[in-house]
Parts: structure tokens; sequence; C-alpha cells
């Protein structure tokens, strides 16, 4: 233990069997290194064992922590619903005299602990962090109430009412962390509705590409009858592509949205989508992060903007 008594990251290190590195890794969840799960969690249960508190935080217990909230967003999950989440957490939180500070983009261990030094936040929140860690019926909804996972399953069972049985998950080109939980959500709500689990495939953002993309797609699997957008950016690029290639929109292939950005409404045809309220969410975040009770905010349900193109 170092000599002020406090417990470090070279004690969390020495008990654990690894580096000084590798704990600052875990313990600032870096999403760029690769580490097994045993050693994170021998890393972990080390840092619970000794009562390690890192130094911003520590010093905030001394001298109280500061009145910001601090909210990480990754790069790859800004979107209407991020930006309805920040106004009802920024919202909240001010009606509780608290002020909230967000970082966009990569986040290194490093730079998380200048923040913490400097500010002693009184909270640090990630974004959609239940969903990028496994836990994602850990959060208010469980994930499948009002969560992502209901979410997804409302964009297909739209896609479904519309007698569309086989579908595709249009994906974007560059690398989203929440990719691997909508697949996911995307699979259970396909088995629960009784159709097979729809194929992915990356649509890229130069327009050729993407048309190449959209024609190898609906030439090698013609039974696809419906594409679903993994959000409003990627469900446009499939609506041009598909013009590009000559396929009609909704009669050969239908297309779906996700996160309602509002440009679905002035294209041809118009895009159908999926509009998620998260005003609430970010609200219910603000009083866990305070300690406070969550009283009677309930998330209201996300719901099917239709258009055209379903």
């Amino acid at each position: 233990m170092g000599s002020s008594g406090r417990v470090t990251l070279n004690d969390v290190a020495a008990a654990s069997g690894v580096s000084r590195a590798t704990v600052s890794f875990v313990l600032n969840d870096d999403p760029h290194q690769t580490i097994s799960a045993a050693t994170r969690d021998r890393v972990k249960q080390a840092a619970r064992e000794l009562g390690y508190v890192p130094h911003g935080v520590a010093r905030a217990l001394r001298e109280g922590s500061s009145r910001v909230v601090v909210l990480n967003i990754d790069a790859g999950m800004e979107g209407k619903y991020s930006r309805s989440y920040v106004q009802g957490l920024d919202s909240e939180l001010a009606a509780h005299d608290h002020v909230l500070l967000v970082r966009h983009g990569h986040h290194t261990p490093q730079s998380t602990q200048q923040v913490l030094d400097a500010i002693a936040p009184r909270a640090v929140i990630r974004f959609g962090e239940t969903y990028l860690t496994g836990h994602e019926l850990d959060d208010l909804g469980g994930g499948w109430r009002d969560g992502l996972a209901a979410h997804s399953a409302l964009q297909l069972r739209h896609l479904v009412e519309h007698g569309h049985t086989r579908i595709a998950l249009a994906l974007p080109d560059t690398e989203s962390p929440l990719a691997a939980a909508r697949l996911k959500f995307t699979g259970h709500a396909a088995l629960n509705l009784g159709i097979p689990v729809p194929d992915s495939f990356v649509t890229p953002l130069d327009r050729v590409a993407c048309a190449e993309a959209i024609d190898a797609l609906l030439t090698t699997a013609p039974e696809v009858t419906a594409i679903a957008g993994f959000n409003d950016d990627v469900a446009l690029r499939v609506l041009r592509a598909a013009g590009d290639v000559g396929r009609r929109v909704p009669d050969e292939v239908a297309v779906i949205g996700f996160d309602d950005n509002g440009y679905g409404a002035y294209t041809t045809p118009e895009l159908t989508t999926v509009n998620v309220d998260a005003e609430t969410h970010g609200r219910l975040s603000a009083r866990l992060a305070l300690g406070l009770d969550t009283g009677s905010l309930r998330p209201p349900p996300a719901r099917v903007v239709a258009r055209q193109s379903v």
C-alpha cells in the first residue's frame, strides 16, 4: 500500500499480478484494449478487496465532490436519441443545481483520469453503458421494456406486420459500439416473431459502393423483401442505393430506418422509421447519478413513424 495509506494502482497491480497499465485499462474500461475476461475479473476483484478509489474520487470524498456530472459519448453513438438523452440529463441535473459536461469521441484512461483529478465530478456516466458491457438487462427498462432491445423489436415487428419475413439488417461502414447489441437484439426479436434471423451487411458511405452492396444483397438473396437500417443515416443510404440499381421501394424492397433524424420526411419515397424520445432516459440517469428517487419517471414507448418506404 502507498506510503500515504491510500490504495494505489500499483497496489492493485501487485495484488492481481498484472502491470499498472493493465489495471488502468481495466478500471477505466478502455474499449481499445484487448484484455481477457479472466484478467478483468481478477483486477476488479483485487480493486474491490483492497478498497481502491481513483485519486480524483478520493479527493472528492475528502473535500466534497464538485457539482459536475461527466457524460462520455463514444464515437459513432451520436444521433437524435443521444441528443434528446443529453437534453433530459442536462435539464434534470440543472434542476438539482448540477452542471453537465459532455465528452465526445475516444477517451483514453489518461484523459479520463485528468478529468477526475481536475474537477472531481459527482459522477461519470458512459452513454449506453449497459449495452456496451453486456449488462443490458440491468437498465430500468430491462432492455426489453423501453430500452434498445424493445426498440429493435419494434422495428422488426413493423416489417413483419406488413408481410415481410425475410429481412436484412443494414449496418454502417464505420465501427459502432452498439452494432453487436443491435445484432443480438434483432436476432432475439426475429426468433420471438417466428421469422429467420436477419443477415447483416455493411452499407459503404460511397454512393457507388453502397449501390453495389445493395445489388449484391438482393441478387444473392432474392428472398429478402425488406431492409432494416441500423439508423436513419444508413437507411437513407439504402433508399438512395436501391433507386440507383433500379429497385422500387417499397414495391420490390421495403426500407425502415431507426432514430428518426428528421431527414426521412424529405426523401422520395419518405422513409418510415422508429422514433425514440430519450429525454426521460436522460432524466432517469441524472437521478440515479445523484442518488435520488426515480419516482414515477417512466420513458414513453418508442413509436413507428409510418411513411412511404414500407
